[in-house]
């Protein structure tokens, strides 16, 4: 054999080996054995789920919010449901995360989609007040409260980042009497990082009064939007009557958004280093997450079953 054909037998062999290994590699993954495609490895299957569009009017506009309706499965009495609220960047993980927390917690979820109906594309272009869009989180309580599967006593809200301060704002007398259908109220707040700086400081972000539901607020200490002390100082503000119902757990190097389980990355924002304005770090943190998951989910499971 002639060493040039020596070589090309070599080398198809190597070749032919090469993709053997290939092979054998891909066919570890198997739909039988591999928990990726394991039959129970899907969220869906502890809840039935729906895509539901809820109509709501304000000022003279009318709109239709988009929403995801989860029920868990099993249940044979009316259960608990809780609202969820989505960022300035719009519906992301986390929501995703909760939702699934809740649902395997036998609480029902609507997570609701401000955005969809505003044609708001970037958080550049969300609107000029989040008062605005509480006109949304009132007709999802209202929707929420005809539900055959719900008990219209134990609905719940969460949200985070702008959604947390919508979850701040409907604790309030005065929002509730303004947005709320008649008899209406929301049994148990979560905000998750609200921005705190900006309560009863700026108009329309009022903190005080409130209807008397608990309010759990979630927030990390290295969250540029404000200082280390300014949740604390928030809850240390309030009338003796508001803060028995206020509870503040603060992380450590926890950032805005700390279970946001896209890139990390920075976003720029003019509410941020307490309304100066100014670049915001949105890192994941496991360990904030973990705690935060377990925290809301208690929370929830103490208040509203």
């Amino acid at each position: 054999m002639s060493l040039q054909r020596f070589k090309t037998v070599m080398l198809v062999s190597a070749l032919a080996i090469s993709g053997c290994a290939a092979h054998a590699n891909n066919s570890s993954i198997n739909p039988t054995t591999s928990n990726t495609f394991s039959r129970g490895n899907s969220d869906r299957l502890s809840a039935k789920l729906s895509f539901v569009s809820i109509p709501v009017s304000y000022g003279g506009g009318n709109w239709n919010l988009g929403a995801v309706f989860r029920v868990p499965y099993g249940h044979s009495e009316k259960i608990p449901a809780v609202i969820v609220v989505h960022g300035s960047g719009g519906v992301d993980s986390r929501g995703g995360h909760y939702v699934q927390m809740l649902n395997q917690a036998g609480i029902a979820t609507l997570e609701i989609d401000l955005w969809a109906a505003r044609g708001v594309k970037s958080p550049a272009e969300r609107p000029r007040s989040v008062v605005e869009t509480l006109p949304d989180a009132f007709a999802a309580l209202n929707f929420l409260s005809r539900q055959s599967e719900i008990n219209p006593a134990k609905i719940g809200i969460m949200g985070f980042s702008w959604g947390g301060v919508v979850s701040m704002l409907t604790a309030n007398k005065k929002y509730q009497t303004q947005f709320a259908a008649p008899y209406q109220s929301f049994a148990a707040h979560a905000p998750f990082y609200p921005v705190c700086w900006v309560y009863n400081k700026a108009p329309g972000y009022d903190f005080a009064d409130l209807t008397g539901s608990p309010v759990l607020i979630q927030a990390g200490l290295a969250d540029t939007y404000d200082e280390p002390s300014t949740c604390g100082n928030l809850v240390d503000s309030l009338s003796a009557s508001d803060k028995a119902n206020v509870r503040l757990i603060m992380y450590e190097n926890a950032t805005h958004a700390w279970e946001r389980r896209e890139p990390d990355g920075i976003a720029n924002d003019p509410y941020s280093h307490l309304g100066k304005g100014g670049e915001v770090p949105l890192r994941y943190n496991p360990t904030a997450t973990e705690e935060s998951t377990k925290a809301v989910i208690d929370f929830f499971n103490t208040n509203l079953h």
